[in-house]
């Protein structure tokens, strides 16, 4: 049976980020859930089992015991072990895209210290001002195909506590034992790339910024397909 394909975004922006994919690898004869993720930064802390619940309660719409890959991207990665342990149905592969990569135990910090340090000026009655409202113009633009993708992704976009940046997140035991693999887009992210090599996981590059499935959602779709079905 082939997988369902659970695209998760970063919570820091909104499902728009894999819409273009999800409709590549939906023409393509796949199934393909999107769960949002944007109601999480609403009440107190803990976050992250929000985060998960909303991606279980997302997949309660798919056959009981369909296996799933799951997909995520940017600090969504972070999130994968808690999604992983709290699902229903069999996790047949992962894929981090140009993403956080969890430890092998936890708990982990969703911002390292020097993170902490660039946000906390920011916020504003313990709130953060939208994701791309953090960079200069340079650093945004060519993140984006045209401006109407840009507009639709920057007005979906919460404003996050401070609070979910400052959490910690368990990381449940053998969370790995599974295929994982890992698709690169931006420089940034070498360092996490190779450090999923140096775990024997399969990595791929797909050159661009870090919003890159949004410029070529075609071409992060065939590597998708290819990280989750040759593995």
């Amino acid at each position: 049976m082939q997988p369902l394909f659970v695209l998760v975004h970063s919570p820091s922006v909104g499902p728009s980020t894999w819409q273009p994919v999800a409709e590549r690898l939906t023409a393509a004869g796949y199934r393909v859930r999107v769960p949002s993720l944007l109601h999480i930064g609403a009440g107190a802390p803990p976050f992250w089992p929000r985060i998960a619940e909303a991606v279980r309660d997302d997949l309660r719409q798919a056959p009981a015991g369909s296996p799933v890959t799951l997909v995520a991207h940017s600090n969504a990665g972070l999130f994968l072990p808690v999604i992983r342990s709290s699902l229903d149905h069999p996790v047949a592969s992962s894929v981090f895209v140009d993403a956080a990569l969890p430890a092998r135990i936890g708990p982990i910090p969703v911002a390292p210290p020097e993170v902490l340090e660039f946000l906390r000026p920011m916020a504003a009655n313990g709130r953060l001002p939208r994701w791309t409202d953090w960079w200069d113009e340079a650093d945004i633009a060519p993140m984006f195909p045209d401006p109407l993708v840009r507009r639709t992704v920057t007005e979906e976009q919460p404003t996050l506590p401070l609070s979910y940046y400052e959490q910690h997140i368990p990381v449940p035991e053998s969370w790995d034992d599974h295929p994982c693999s890992y698709l690169q887009f931006s420089p940034a992210y070498d360092g996490l790339a190779a450090k999923a090599r140096e775990r024997g996981r399969r990595v791929a590059h797909l050159p661009g910024a870090h919003l890159h499935q949004l410029v070529d959602p075609a071409g992060t779709a065939g590597h998708l397909v290819k990280l989750a079905t040759t593995m």
